[in-house]
This record gives structure tokens, C-alpha cells and sequence, in this order.
């Protein structure tokens, strides 16, 4: 009983509610839009997903060292462009080789971020609304009012957001789908094994014991910024396959996408609590209730981002009344716990 106990913590209490959301509205839903449950539908909202989701883990590293990260939207935008111009102009370059030219240059812009607020100590919102602006005007420069077009990329790329993994009962799984669920038990791996992670959970739980523990704090905080440029990076080669036309536009609204999907995932905006695992279940919400709302006819879809504004108040107003009470009566029975079994090795 007592190593039932110890498993199962606060936080997976949240992420079993997010899955009993998810699935209840997958049941509205399908009372509302005609022919919800098909494939078509689900190719709509897990590649949408898919793309919320790759960011939202940027963001889980960066928040859970009590810090966050507006210019992933820009990033998005600015990657997709560079990488769709870069294409569109030389299509003889390989798959890989346009994946690690999308990482490795939103890993140089998340890193403009990083060294801003963790060297030059700016608060990480002011920075990256910042850099949120600059990132935008930089794209809508380099890109002269033109519209990356489809039909100039090479045939692998036309042919890649049709390419399935594998399909379960007439449901495609495709493929950048199955690389953000690859992104997402990646990290979920990192944050839980390696020392990276442990030491990005000690930082946003308590920054002054992590400094007198000796932790490289401000080498930590840059690499949480690196890593989530480049996730926006790889997102941005994503959003263009999706897409393919790619404007000056593109990426707009996943900042407040990867921020939903984080703080409603359980992700706490005061650090060191959270997992990637839930905030995949918070993107898979937004994805879902984005993707779902468009379709139904009955709301507006001027409606969304206030849902998503709501949802982010709420999920801060639960874990700072709810989840914070549970977090204290898990932590005393744990205590209790402990000490009933060190009198019954004392006895």
C-alpha cells in the first residue's frame, strides 16, 4: 500500500483528469459536427496537435526554471519561411539536412534568449516579448511580402505530409505526428533520468538552495532556451509541412498555444513542478478544442483564443487552490509514512 502511495503523486492526479476531459469532449463533440469520428478528423487534429505539442515541451523546460518563452510563435514563423525559402530554392537539399538547418537556427535564436536572461538577467517575459517583436519584423523583412508556395518544393516534401506510419481501424497515424510523440518521451526521459533534468526541477523549486548546491544555474537556464528554440525550430519545419504556403503570418497565436497547453498540463508557473507527459496532454486539449470549435457552428471562432485565455486562468487558479493542498497532504502522509517505518526498524 505504501508503495502504491508513493507512486502516485499529486501531479498524475492532473493529467487523469486532463485525459477524462479530453475524452468527454471528444464525445460532445461528436453529438454536435456531423461526421466528427472519421479519419479526416483525426488527421485534422493530431497533426495540429503534433505541432502545439513539439513546442509546448520547449516551454516545459523553460518554465520549469520559473521562466518562459513568448517568441516561440516567431520562431516558428521565421524557421518555417527560412527553411521553405532555403527549399523552395534548392531542392536538392536532403530531409535531414532541412530538419537540422530548422533546429540548429532556432536553436541560435533561442539562444539570444537565453543569454539575455540568464547572463544579462532581463525577466524572461520582458525579454522574449521582446525578442517575440523583433523575431516577427525580422520575417516579415526577409520575407518582402512574398508567400512561400508549395508547388516550388521538391516532391518529397508535397508527398511527406500525406506519409502514414502505421493506421489503426481507418485511423492514419502520420508521421510528423509520430515525431512529436518521439519529442515528447524523448524529454519525459531527460527531465526524469538525466542530471539536466534533476537539476531543472532543483533550480525552479528553490533557486537559492540550487545556487548553494553549486548548480550552474545561468548554464542551465541557457541550455533550457536553446533546447526550446530549437524544438520551436523543429516546429517550424513541421508547420511547414503541414502547410506547405507559409506567409508572414505563419506561427502567430503558438506562444499563447504552448502556454495553455504548459499551465494546463500541470507545468507550475512558479517552476520546478510538471512533466512533459502532461504538458502533451494539455496540448492535445488545446488542439482538440481549437481544431473542434472551428468546425462546430454554433460559436464563433473569434471564441478561441478567449477559451484558451480562460483555460490558463483556470488551471493556475486549481493549482494554486487545489493542487497546491493536495501537493501538502501528500507530502505530510509521505512523512507519516517514513516515520512509521523508521520506529518499526527502531522496534
Amino acid at each position: 500500500m505504501n508503495a502504491i502511495r508513493r507512486r502516485f503523486r499529486p501531479e498524475q492526479i492532473r493529467e487523469l483528469v486532463l485525459i477524462l476531459v479530453i475524452v468527454l469532449l471528444i464525445l460532445f463533440f461528436a453529438t454536435q459536427i456531423n461526421g466528427y469520428l472519421s479519419g479526416r478528423t483525426f488527421n485534422r487534429v493530431s497533426t495540429s496537435i503534433a505541432i502545439i505539442a513539439v513546442v509546448a515541451v520547449g516551454q516545459t523546460l523553460v518554465v520549469l526554471a520559473r521562466n518562459i518563452d513568448l517568441s516561440v510563435g516567431s520562431i516558428v514563423g521565421f524557421t518555417a519561411y527560412f527553411v521553405g525559402t532555403l527549399l523552395s530554392r534548392h531542392n536538392e537539399i536532403p530531409a535531414v539536412g532541412i530538419v537540422l538547418i530548422a533546429i540548429g537556427l532556432g536553436a541560435v535564436m533561442g539562444s539570444i534568449n537565453g543569454v539575455i536572461v540568464a547572463y544579462g538577467r532581463v525577466p524572461a517575459i520582458i525579454t522574449t516579448l521582446g525578442t517575440l517583436a523583433i523575431y516577427r519584423s525580422l520575417l516579415v523583412e526577409l520575407s518582402g511580402a512574398k508567400t512561400v508556395l508549395t508547388s516550388t518544393m521538391p516532391k518529397w516534401m508535397q508527398d511527406l505530409p500525406q506519409v502514414n506510419v502505421f493506421s489503426i481501424g481507418g485511423l492514419d497515424v502520420r508521421l510528423i505526428v509520430m515525431l512529436a510523440i518521439a519529442v515528447v518521451i524523448l524529454f519525459q526521459l531527460v527531465l526524469t533520468y538525466l542530471q539536466f533534468g534533476r537539476r531543472l526541477y532543483a533550480i525552479g523549486s528553490n533557486p537559492d538552495a540550487a545556487k548553494v548546491a553549486g548548480f550552474p544555474a545561468q548554464r542551465i537556464v541557457l541550455l533550457s532556451y536553446v533546447l526550446c528554440g530549437g524544438l520551436a525550430g523543429l516546429a517550424g519545419f513541421m508547420y511547414l509541412t503541414r502547410f506547405g504556403t507559409i506567409t508572414v503570418v505563419a506561427g502567430q497565436g503558438i506562444e499563447l498555444q504552448s502556454v495553455a497547453a504548459v499551465v494546463v498540463g500541470g507545468v507550475s508557473t512558479m517552476g520546478g513542478i510538471g512533466t512533459v507527459v502532461g504538458a502533451f496532454l494539455g496540448a492535445i486539449l488545446i488542439g482538440l478544442l481549437e481544431q473542434s470549435l472551428i468546425r462546430w457552428p454554433l460559436i464563433s471562432p473569434f471564441w478561441i483564443q478567449f477559451l484558451q485565455g480562460l483555460l490558463i486562468l483556470l488551471a493556475v487558479a486549481v493549482d494554486f487552490g487545489i493542487m497546491n493542498r493536495l501537493r501538502r497532504l501528500w507530502a505530510r502522509s509521505e512523512l507519516q509514512v517514513e516515520t512509521r517505518e523508521e520506529a518499526s526498524h527502531v522496534a
